[in-house]
């Protein structure tokens, strides 16, 4: 595996991500930012951001099969939330906690969150995009 996670002592343990990752991999794999979209480009869960996060991050992990790679191999994430308060931290977990449980794994890079105003259409609530690193 290229990717070692950790949580370095004098940092807090954040339970859905790592603070580190460590890549030593050969091969940089980027996957542009995901959306709730099926594969005909229909958004799924229009309104429902927990319904939108799971499905931009299985998203991801088709993104990443593609690339023969998988979660295990992400080294980094970034999720952009429209219009975001720390209110809607239980449908983002929600959200992420149901795309685990279809991809059998628990995404657990360091990410960071940011809160945007809007993303490519109106009806797309979030954005997820990731840097794997395979062998």
């Amino acid at each position: 595996m290229a990717i070692k996670l950790l949580n370095p002592s004098g940092l807090p343990e954040i339970p859905v991500y790592r603070q580190v990752s460590i890549a030593t991999g050969s091969k940089l794999v980027y996957i542009a930012g995901q959306v709730a979209w099926d594969a005909d480009g229909v958004t799924v869960g229009e309104g429902d951001l927990a319904a939108q996060v799971e499905r931009a991050y299985l998203n991801v992990g088709t993104a990443l099969a593609e690339a023969g790679a998988t979660f295990a191999d992400v080294a980094k994430l970034t999720v952009y939330v429209v219009d975001w308060t720390p209110d809607k931290m239980p449908l983002l977990l929600e959200g992420i906690d149901r795309a685990s449980a279809k991809l059998g794994v628990t995404p657990v890079a360091p990410a960071t969150l940011i809160g945007v105003a809007a993303l490519d259409v109106p009806e797309h609530l979030v954005e997820v995009e990731a840097t794997a690193v395979i062998a």
